[in-house]
């Protein structure tokens, strides 16, 4: 069955446990996701894009189980399990008779206006509020497995891997997206700081500071509820994942910064920094910014060249590369040599 049979077939109310009365969707360029109005179901595309593969469907199986367990860390309440799509003369069921043609992620459908980026622009996050995520993140990271294997995604030379990467994909966005002159001025910083602070780098490994931490942690992956839960963590790449914790930290602040609102970092960093008691953080603190905004940059970018979307989205996804390069270079002017 191709995916535009199934998403059809999923648009049924009648095949869902909870009998809503309409069911609503949306997608990504990884995932389906059909809304029921108390639950949510997240089917993988089979899409291979190189730092991912769902091919398969036992690849899909696999990392629908990997998203549930993973996720489960930050937010037990939200994740309900994996459910099997049967087929059976032509008809579909949850977890029913049949042969198994897909597997999807079983959540709970929350209020977005409950969302921390929603939050945000409504000029409802305090001070109290961020505190609270700093210390569920520390607690999270105090708990989070490490072990020789994941410290070793943060040796100098490995992590150097993955921004010569950034750097490369980005090449040909030069003077498009980002300036020659601020281009460089990055790669020289980052560059720099590998050959001035290595020691850094083997300080934190040997100070276990290493982890299987979240690796997407942006403010509407964060959920305001009786209870904060953290959402939507990488499951489907390890050396997104496995990291400085100062890397999740890092994305946080910087998603802070870039919506306007850089006031509220002293409450996130100070009391992370209170219940971590990593000291160190401010030394690393501005290159993993500087690393994540990047990131954003070239996936906004990458949107550019995508011809499924309109010429309003392009020049959306345009502004907001342009504003991420900007706050890739100032942090890089910040880096602690």
């Amino acid at each position: 069955m191709d995916l535009l049979q199934l998403k059809t077939l999923m648009l049924k109310p009648e095949i869902y446990p909870d009998h809503p009365q309409e069911v609503r969707w949306t997608e990504t360029h990884i995932s389906l996701l059909f809304f029921t109005g108390r639950y949510v179901y997240k089917l993988k595309k089979p899409v291979d894009f190189g730092f991912l593969d769902f091919t398969t469907l036992e690849k899909r199986r696999y990392f629908c189980e990997q998203e549930v367990r993973l996720n489960r860390r930050l937010s037990p309440d939200l994740y309900l399990g994996v459910v099997e799509i049967a087929e059976d003369q032509g008809r579909i069921s949850l977890n029913g008779r049949g042969e198994v043609i897909e597997y999807g992620v079983q959540m709970k459908e929350i209020p977005t206006e409950s969302l921390m980026d929603r939050l945000l622009q409504r000029g409802r996050v305090t001070p109290d509020m961020i505190q609270k995520v700093a210390e569920k993140l520390a607690l999270f990271h105090s708990t989070a497995e490490t072990s020789e294997y994941i410290k070793s995604f943060a040796k100098p030379g490995r992590v150097k891997q993955d921004t010569d990467e950034n750097f490369q994909q980005t090449e040909r966005y030069i003077d498009q997206v980002i300036p020659k002159k601020m281009f460089e001025d990055i790669l020289e910083q980052t560059n720099r700081f590998y050959q001035y602070r290595e020691e850094l780098f083997e300080k934190r490994i040997a100070e276990e500071r290493i982890r299987d931490c979240h690796g997407d942690l942006r403010l509407e992956h964060i959920f305001w509820g009786e209870e904060i839960s953290i959402f939507d963590c990488i499951e489907f790449n390890e050396r997104f994942r496995y990291t400085d914790v100062a890397a999740d930290i890092a994305f946080l602040s910087m998603d802070l910064d870039y919506q306007g609102r850089g006031d509220l970092n002293p409450f996130l960093i100070r009391r992370y920094m209170e219940r971590s008691g990593d000291l160190d953080l401010p030394e690393i603190l501005d290159f993993y910014k500087c690393y994540r905004a990047y990131v954003r940059g070239k996936v906004e970018s990458f949107r550019l060249d995508d011809p499924n979307i309109s010429e309003k989205e392009k020049g959306e996804a345009f502004r907001r590369a342009q504003r991420y390069f900007d706050l890739a270079h100032r942090y890089s002017k910040q880096f602690k040599l």
